[in-house]
């Protein structure tokens, strides 16, 4: 039988995996590499399903029709005709979602160290649901819609863009709409600026970053809205994770963490 004392030091060495400690620049960097290599291997390595993803595709969007929600095409068009601002958002589309989350993780290295480690794993644990979304749920992307006169900004615009279209696009799987990263990694970042910045200029961008990112998704016609929708409960179940295991939300742990320091909020050590 394990001994009381065995029991609290199993506890208490649980409770020290459990606590913010100070991130290292060099795992977190190798980290950060191997997880996307990682995550773009097996997202690329999901069967494309064409048929199916072309069904489901129909289905939401005849769905939505049916409910009076479908704007994406009046949206796509509209947007499209301003070509300044459309070839804009397909830079936008195939640049920020990598800049601005890379960017996050950074400032929260330097100012936060102690939320550093709950937060990313929020950011992680969303991007493995979502892979379980893309294999169960292939889902075509407006813009490769049999009949649904969807414009592909990219192609028609002759814009570098978007892995998914123009030239690029045999290197990405195309089926792989359901849920959208896009948002469920913009929202990741626009919540941690909103929670976390100091400044009221960085809040109000924080809250604007998600909500162009989503502008962004429909008038390319890379997603449906409910694709967002899908990337929102991705960030939820990732909060949910981070959670579980931390005690707290990212934001309400400690900033700092140093030698030896314990936690100011959450879970404590048990003692016999």
């Amino acid at each position: 039988m394990v001994s009381a004392e065995e029991e609290n030091r199993g506890r208490v060495r649980l409770w020290r995996l459990r606590s913010p400690r100070r991130p290292r620049i060099w795992f977190e960097i190798l980290l950060i590499a191997v997880s996307y290599w990682t995550y773009s291997l097996v997202r690329n390595a999901v069967p494309e399903q064409r048929v199916k993803a072309l069904h489901n595709a129909n289905w939401i969007w005849q769905t939505e029709q049916a409910l009076g929600i479908a704007v994406e095409q009046s949206v796509n068009h509209a947007v499209n005709s301003v070509t300044w601002l459309i070839v804009a958002m397909n830079y936008y589309y195939a640049t920020l979602h990598f800049i601005v989350t890379i960017s996050v993780l950074i400032w929260l290295f330097r100012r936060h160290p102690g939320r550093y480690a709950a937060a990313r794993l929020v950011l992680f644990a969303t991007t493995v649901v979502a892979l379980l979304g893309y294999y169960l749920y292939p889902l075509a992307p407006p813009r490769l819609m049999t009949g649904g006169h969807f414009v592909d900004t990219v192609a028609f615009h002759h814009t570098w863009g978007s892995m998914a279209s123009g030239d690029l696009k045999n290197m990405s799987n195309q089926y792989a709409a359901m849920p959208s990263m896009h948002i469920g990694w913009s929202l990741w970042c626009g919540v941690t600026v909103f929670a976390l910045a100091s400044a009221p200029w960085a809040k109000i961008l924080g809250l604007l970053y998600p909500a162009v990112t989503l502008l962004v998704i429909v008038s390319t016609a890379n997603h449906f809205w409910l694709d967002a929708v899908g990337g929102m409960v991705c960030l939820a179940f990732g909060f949910g994770i981070s959670y579980a295991w931390y005690g707290e939300l990212p934001y309400r742990l400690p900033r700092q963490v140093g030698p030896g320091r314990r936690r100011e909020h959450g879970r404590r050590p048990l003692t016999a």
